[in-house]
């Protein structure tokens, strides 16, 4: 059966994609998916949160350039069936380059789909930069779906209708028509704020079942986790930060189970 493609994104930064990205799929990991995640974002945040050296020349770029191989880039971490392609600063450069190749949109989607129509992997997790540039345009072009974690304060809304409306686009204009929104993923909840629960309700209130029911809340030893170079599930196994991540791979593989059954037949 062929991997699922997954783009972890939204424009603005500091809204814990990637931290979602690493404990999300080390959490699927421990529960028996085989994941790949692949660090699309030059600040290479992934790559050094699962504790890998950012190395010259080992990121995706050469590949979108098609001078290597995906499979050379792979990666093992720390965790069991996880593993990861890295980042580094030269990947940078694909938002000049690319856009100068033929199907420039299309080069990640070319350079992934052979090895995701294998049975090595389960799931491929995209880390996107906090931009809507080149590389998240490839990492939407490639996907099947797409999460977004969402912060929750104040301009949380007008970020998301952002991402909407884009992917609106790609769908419009036939570069992946058939792009979904996996879910939205609140993050960096503090259940003592009013703020917190109103963001939660509006945006429930906007996109109704595609919110994930499981908060991820603001925690420190989510936040040191990454300075250690471990998802928080290794570096403290009993943090409320390390349990929201837990439940949030249950949340997701149960959306994935419903997604998976046959629909009921329809009675004459």
């Amino acid at each position: 059966m062929p991997a699922r493609i997954i783009a972890v994104a939204n424009q603005k930064g500091g809204v814990g994609k990637t931290t979602t990205t690493i404990n999300l799929s080390a959490a699927l990991a421990e529960r028996g998916r085989r994941v790949l995640i692949l660090d699309f974002d030059p600040q290479a945040n992934a790559t050094s949160g699962l504790g890998l050296e950012k190395t010259d020349g080992q990121s995706l770029y050469s590949v979108l350039l098609g001078e290597a191989t995906l499979e050379s880039r792979i990666k093992p971490t720390s965790v069991k069936r996880l593993e990861i392609v890295p980042s580094e600063v030269n990947l940078a450069g694909a938002e000049v380059d690319i856009p100068r190749m033929d199907r420039y949109l299309q080069r990640l989607r070319e350079a992934i789909r052979p090895l995701a129509d294998t049975d090595r992997y389960d799931l491929l997790v995209v880390d996107c930069p906090p931009s809507l540039g080149i590389l998240t345009m490839n990492a939407l072009t490639a996907a099947d779906s797409i999460l977004l974690p969402i912060q929750c304060e104040y301009y949380a809304l007008e970020g998301l209708s952002v991402m909407i409306r884009l992917i609106e686009q790609i769908r419009n204009s036939g570069a992946n028509p058939k792009l979904e929104i996996e879910g939205i993923v609140m993050t960096m909840y503090d259940q003592r704020t009013n703020l917190s629960q109103q963001v939660v309700q509006q945006v429930v209130q906007h996109l109704g079942e595609k919110v994930f029911e499981t908060l991820i809340p603001r925690s420190v030893r989510v936040s040191e986790a990454p300075s250690y170079g471990q998802p928080v599930l290794t570096y403290d196994r009993n943090c409320t930060g390390t349990a929201a991540y837990r439940q949030l791979a249950r949340e997701f593989l149960a959306r994935e189970r419903e997604r998976a059954a046959p629909a009921d037949p329809v009675v004459a």
